[in-house]
């Protein structure tokens, strides 16, 4: 088993080339990649045909572009990477847009229980997505969905159409620039994507700031921005894809950052089910800040893995807080399932069972052997086991305690009560 420990991700020859020559220009104080947000706006509406405006998505942008210019720093792959993805994305939500108003029985779609797999970072939410995705009962968006949505699949295209051979295409040619990219960090076109590629159409999203460092927006992102809004957004894209005719029981959504959008996500899915993953929060911030860093170190020259181990530690401690906040106040808990990570991997299967037991959903033969077969093709560490400790990161194990307190007291009652677990 491969044991990975270093953070950087390995760039190719011709990435250094590209990066090189762009670090030259702006010696020379010239740089034709600096992004601007009134250049994508336009360009995205002149492309798409696109006559009006999204103020809420554009103030966004806005917000991102400035803290990117401001404090990101990205090299020159980061830039042209970074603003070829805001000018698709901004595209594609003004394509939306267009399908969403030329065709109003779209939004009257029904979208039923919703679930959400919100539990904080490296619990094991990608690999519970990926194996409950494995249920023909279930539906989550891809990625290639959320990169390129437009037009909406239909059944018949869901698996073989124009969209998805771009992305294909594009994610080789990464991997050939970034050899050891999906060491970090796995891609493919056609797999799950989190709701962070959702609500990137809305401009109010984790997923820029895992590629770089950028902490005013994310100031603006927790504290200022529209969040009932953007999970609004996130229903009508649901309703936007399946339109198309590409539907299952319900859908199977995730991200972390819901930690901080409960309240949103009952008022506009009040039936929506919630899968809390949880583990001892040394391991979540080691873990995230080690990702973090690695992703950054592609698309910037300065990355300072102990300034992202302080940033991560600062923000998943501030969204838990306002998780179990909201929660108390909410008191939803026929509709909240709690799960320790350590059990999941242990029984991975198990596991699962016990939350369709929770919200009473069938477990069909089909889903059993498909989740088998899923697990033998993916082992745990299959590619190669991460190991970081706090002090890769500058970090300590009291503050952690402290900075924690109130989710170690949570955890502690949970692992007492034995609470949906």
């Amino acid at each position: 088993m491969a044991i990975h420990s270093s953070l950087s991700i390995r760039r190719s020859s011709t990435l250094n080339v590209i990066n090189g020559v762009g670090g030259t220009l702006k010696k020379v104080r010239i740089d034709p990649f600096r992004i601007k947000a009134d250049s994508i706006i336009a360009k995205a509406k002149k492309r798409a045909k696109f006559d009006g405006n999204l103020p809420q998505a554009e103030e966004g942008l806005r917000e991102l572009v400035s803290s990117i210019n401001e404090e990101g720093k990205p090299n020159t792959f980061g830039s042209i990477a970074v603003k070829g993805l805001l000018e698709r994305t901004l595209y594609g939500r003004y394509k939306i847009e267009q399908e969403l108003d030329s065709n109003p029985f779209i939004e009257k779609e029904e979208i039923r229980q919703p679930v959400f797999i919100i539990g904080m970072p490296r619990t094991g939410t990608t690999i519970l997505h990926a194996l409950m995705g494995e249920d023909p009962a279930h539906r989550s968006p891809l990625a290639w969905e959320c990169l390129l949505p437009f037009p909406a699949a239909t059944p018949e295209t869901f698996r073989n159409n124009d969209q998805l051979k771009t992305v294909t295409k594009e994610f080789g040619q990464l991997f050939k620039l970034v050899p050891d990219f999906l060491k970090k960090h796995y891609m493919a076109a056609d797999s799950p994507q989190e709701c962070l590629g959702i609500t990137a159409f809305n401009f109010a999203s984790f997923q820029t700031s895992a590629q770089l460092y950028v902490p005013s927006y994310m100031d603006w992102f927790f504290n200022r921005s529209d969040m009932l809004g953007t999970m609004k957004f996130h229903k009508r894209f649901l309703q936007y894809l399946q339109s198309g005719g590409v539907k299952s029981d319900r859908w199977l959504l995730k991200t972390p950052v819901h930690l901080m959008r409960l309240p949103e996500i009952f008022e506009v899915y009040p039936d929506a089910k919630i899968i809390m993953t949880h583990r001892p929060p040394e391991f979540v911030v080691a873990s995230t800040a080690s990702l973090i860093s690695s992703v950054r170190s592609l698309y910037i020259n300065t990355e300072d893995p102990k300034r992202t181990g302080r940033e991560q530690a600062d923000l998943w401690s501030l969204y838990f807080k306002k998780f179990l906040k909201d929660r108390e106040n909410l008191n939803k808990e026929d509709q909240i399932i709690d799960l320790l990570f350590e059990d999941f991997v242990k029984d991975q299967v198990g596991t699962v069972k016990k939350i369709y037991k929770k919200f009473n959903w069938p477990v069909s033969d089909i889903a059993l052997d498909k989740f088998s077969h899923f697990l033998e093709k993916n082992p745990k560490d299959k590619n190669g086991k991460h190991i970081y400790s706090l002090e890769t990161f500058g970090l300590k194990q009291e503050a952690i305690d402290i900075q924690y307190r109130d989710y170690l007291n949570f955890l502690e009652q949970l692992k007492v009560n034995h609470h949906d677990i």
